[in-house]
C-alpha cells in the first residue's frame, strides 16, 4: 500500500473518531493541527537528547539560536514529553499534551497558538475522545526517512482541501478549487518555460492573499516541475488565523522558510518588500476596507511614490488594492521584471465612471501597458458564489509583440459538471481543458488574426488605448416661459426660500392678480411682478427668496426664451446628456456626425470632458440570438393547451 493511501485511511479513520461529537466542517480543526505536531515530533526525534541536554546546560535567557544550532532545526521543543509519552495514562494526556504545546520554540508556537488548539484539547477531553485521538496519531510514522518534505506537503494540502471541500459554508474565503488554481498557474507560468529551465535560478514568488497557500504549492509544484534544480521562495501574507496557520505549517512541512508566511491585512500592515518574480492571488470579492480606510488614504496621498498612487476604489470593494500593492512589488524590467495573475469578479472591468477612482485606476494600467490579458471563467466554480470570474494576467515585461496590446479570452464555456455540488461549486474545469486554455492563450495572437481558425470567436486582440474614451457633457439652452397660476403660487408659499421671509403672505398677496397670466420673456415677467409687489406696497425680497420666485414661475418650453447670464447661454440640466467617445475617434468630428443632427443647438461643455477607462468583455463576446420564429412558439403553446386539456379531462371523468 502506499504512503498516500495509508495515510488517507488513517486521517479518515480519525474522522470516524470525531463524527458525532463534531461536525464534518470541524474536523480540521483537529486533525490538522495535530498532523503538524505530529511531524514536527518526528522531525525532531534524532535531536530531542541533543536539545534537552543544551537547555539544561545552558544558564542564559535567550537560549533560542543556541538551541536551534542543537536541534539543527529552525525550531526546537524543550519539553520532556514526545508523542510516545503524551498518551502514556489517559487521565494525564491533557495535561501532556498541553506541556509539549508550550516547551515549542517562539516561532513554533505562534503557529499552533493560531489554530486556537487548546481549546480543541478542552472540547476532546470532555468527549473522552483526547486519549484515543492521540494515541491514533502517535501509531502513524511522519519521520523525515518515511515521508520526505514534498509527500509531506502533498498530503497536508491533499488535507486542506478534503475539509475545505466538506466546510461548503467558509471554504471559498480562504481556499480556491484546485483546478482554477492550476489553471491560473499554467497561464502565468508557461509562457516562461524557456526562462525557467536555466542554471542556478532563485525564484521569488507572492501572494498578499494566500488563504492556505494552495496558489503557491501549485506554483512551486509547476516550476520545479519545468526545472527540478531551481530554487523556489514561497511568500504569503494572510488575515485569517486559522488559514495562516494552515498555510505557515504547509510550509514548514515541505521545507520552506515558514518565516516568509506572514500574518496580518495587507493594506495596513505590509510586511514584504519585494520585488518579487511572480505574484498570485485570489482576494475576496467586494469585500469593504473601511477598516483601514485612513492608513491607505493616507498612503494614497503620497501618489506613485508608494502603493496606491493611481487613485482609490470605493470602499466596499478592495479589489483593486489587491492590485496596486502587487504592482508595487514587481521587480524592474532591466533585472527581469514580473508577471502576476489576479481573479477579480465582473466588477473590476468597468465599475466606476470617467474619473472615478476605479476608472483611473485602470487608466494608469493600461497607459503603463501592464494589463497582458483577461481570462473570462465559467460561472459555479467557486465553493462560496456562483458568479462569473475572471483571470487578469499583468507583466512589465510583455514580449515585443504584445506590446501595447491586451489579449481577451473566452473560456466561460470551459467546464464540466461536477456529480456532487459544493456549495456554490458546480462546475470544474478538466485537465484536458486547462491545456486547451492555456494553448490557445499562448497561441492568441496567431489566433484572433487567422478567420479561418476554429477558435477565432474566443480570442480578441485590442490596443490598450482601445479601452479609452472621452467622456463629454452636451449642453442644451435653458429654454423657459413664465406664468402664475393657483398652483404656482401654493408651490412658492411652501418654498424654503419663503418660508422664513417675514413678508411671504403679502408678496403673494400682491402677485394674486396676475393668476393667468403668462410672459415670453424673463425681462416681461419681471417687470410685472416688481410694478405688482410695488402696487401693494409690498418691498422687493432679497436674492435668495428672489430665486424662489423665479423657480415657481419658470416653465421650460422647447419653443421659450433662451436664458442668458452675462451674455452666455445657460444650460438646461434637465437636458443634460453624456456620449462616451473611444480615445482614437477625434472629439469634434464624432460630435457632428453623432449629436447635431438630432439636437442642432447643442454644444460641448470642455470643462467637463474627462478620460475613462473601461473593459466590457462580455459585449466583445456577445453574439446575438434571433428570437424564435412565432409559429414555432404559437405550436408550442398549442401542444401545451392540449397536454393541459387531457390532463383536465383525466381529473374530471
Amino acid at each position: 500500500m502506499s504512503t498516500h493511501q495509508e495515510l488517507a485511511g488513517f486521517i479518515w479513520s480519525v474522522a470516524d473518531l470525531l463524527r458525532g461529537d463534531y461536525k464534518q466542517s470541524e474536523y480540521g480543526k483537529v486533525i490538522l493541527p495535530l498532523t503538524v505536531l505530529r511531524r514536527l515530533d518526528c522531525v525532531m526525534e534524532p535531536t530531542r537528547r541533543e536539545v534537552w541536554d543544551r537547555d539544561a546546560s545552558l544558564k542564559i535567557t535567550n537560549k533560542d539560536q543556541l538551541l536551534r544550532i542543537a536541534a539543527g532545526l529552525p525550531f526546537y521543543n524543550t519539553s520532556l514529553q514526545s508523542f510516545a509519552t503524551i498518551g502514556a495514562s489517559a487521565p494525564d494526556v491533557a495535561k501532556n499534551l498541553l506541556d509539549y504545546i508550550n516547551g515549542f520554540s517562539a516561532n513554533a508556537r505562534e503557529i499552533i497558538d493560531k489554530y486556537e488548539f487548546e481549546t480543541q484539547i478542552v472540547r476532546l477531553a470532555n468527549a473522552k475522545l483526547l486519549y484515543p485521538v492521540v494515541q491514533r496519531f502517535a501509531d502513524i510514522d511522519l519521520s523525515p526517512g518515511h515521508i520526505d518534505n514534498h509527500q509531506m506537503g502533498y498530503v497536508f494540502e491533499e488535507l486542506i482541501r478534503r475539509f475545505s471541500e466538506i466546510s461548503n459554508e467558509t471554504a471559498g474565503e480562504h481556499f480556491t478549487p484546485r483546478e482554477v488554481i492550476r489553471l491560473m498557474v499554467h497561464l502565468l507560468v508557461g509562457a516562461d518555460a524557456d526562462r525557467l529551465t536555466g542554471p542556478g535560478n532563485v525564484i521569488n514568488i507572492l501572494d498578499p492573499a494566500c488563504g492556505t497557500g494552495g496558489m503557491l504549492s501549485a506554483a512551486e509544484e509547476l516550476i520545479t516541475s519545468l526545472n527540478p534544480h531551481v530554487e523556489v521562495k514561497l511568500f504569503g501574507q494572510e488575515i485569517n488565523a486559522e488559514s495562516y496557520a494552515i498555510c505557515r505549517s504547509d510550509m514548514m512541512l515541505k521545507g520552506q522558510d515558514p518565516s516568509n508566511i506572514v500574518f496580518g491585512n495587507s493594506f495596513s500592515d505590509d510586511q514584504h518588500a519585494g520585488p518579487f518574480d511572480y505574484m498570485l492571488a485570489n482576494p475576496p470579492f467586494g469585500v469593504e476596507w473601511k477598516k483601514v480606510k485612513d492608513v491607505v488614504e493616507e498612503e494614497a496621498a503620497l501618489g506613485h511614490a508608494r502603493r496606491f498612487g493611481a487613485g482609490l476604489p470605493r470602499i466596499n470593494d478592495g479589489s483593486f488594492l489587491f492590485l496596486q500593492h502587487m504592482l508595487s512589488k514587481m521587480e524592474t524590467p532591466e533585472r527581469g521584471g514580473s508577471r502576476l495573475a489576479i481573479v477579480f469578479n465582473g466588477s473590476p472591468l468597468f465599475t466606476g465612471a470617467a474619473g472615478s477612482g476605479e476608472s483611473e485606476i485602470r487608466r494608469w494600467i493600461l497607459e503603463n501597458d501592464y494589463l497582458e490579458g483577461i481570462i473570462g471563467l465559467p460561472d459555479q466554480l467557486f465553493y462560496n458564489t456562483g458568479i462569473s470570474t475572471y483571470f487578469w494576467i499583468l507583466s512589465n515585461r510583455k514580449p515585443d509583440a504584445l506590446k501595447h496590446k491586451v489579449i481577451l479570452l473566452d473560456a466561460r464555456d470551459q467546464w464540466v459538471k461536477m456529480r456532487k455540488s459544493l456549495g456554490d461549486k458546480r462546475k470544474m474545469i478538466s485537465d484536458d481543458q486547462i491545456a486547451y486554455i492555456t494553448r490557445l492563450y499562448a497561441d492568441a495572437l496567431t489566433v484572433a488574426v487567422d478567420p479561418d481558425h476554429l477558435d477565432q470567436a474566443r480570442v480578441k486582440v485590442f490596443d490598450t488605448t482601445g479601452f479609452g474614451y472621452h467622456r463629454i457633457t452636451v449642453e442644451r439652452p435653458l429654454k423657459l416661459r413664465f406664468e402664475i397660476t393657483e398652483d404656482t403660487l401654493a408651490a412658492l408659499a411652501e418654498s424654503k426660500p419663503l418660508a422664513r421671509y417675514e413678508g411671504r403672505d403679502s408678496l403673494i398677496g400682491a402677485f394674486k392678480p396676475l393668476i393667468g397670466t403668462t410672459w415670453p420673456t424673463k425681462a416681461e415677467v419681471k417687470n410685472a411682478l416688481h410694478a405688482a409687489a410695488a402696487a401693494a406696497g409690498t418691498a422687493w425680497p432679497g436674492a435668495a427668496v428672489e430665486k424662489g420666485i423665479w423657480d415657481a414661475v419658470s416653465i421650460s418650453d422647447p419653443d421659450g426664451e433662451v436664458q442668458k447670464a452675462k451674455g452666455a447661454v445657460l444650460p438646461d440640466p434637465d437636458l443634460r446628456d453624456y456620449e462616451n467617445i473611444p480615445l482614437k475617434e477625434d472629439i469634434e468630428s464624432y460630435f457632428t456626425r453623432e449629436v447635431v443632427p438630432h439636437v442642432s443647438d447643442a454644444w460641448i461643455d470642455e470643462t467637463k470632458t474627462k478620460v475613462g477607462y473601461e473593459i466590457p468583455f462580455t459585449r466583445h463576446f456577445y453574439v446575438y440570438e434571433p428570437p424564435r420564429p412565432l409559429a414555432e412558439i404559437d405550436a408550442e403553446l398549442r401542444a401545451l393547451e392540449s397536454q393541459i386539456q387531457a390532463l383536465l379531462s383525466e381529473v374530471t371523468s
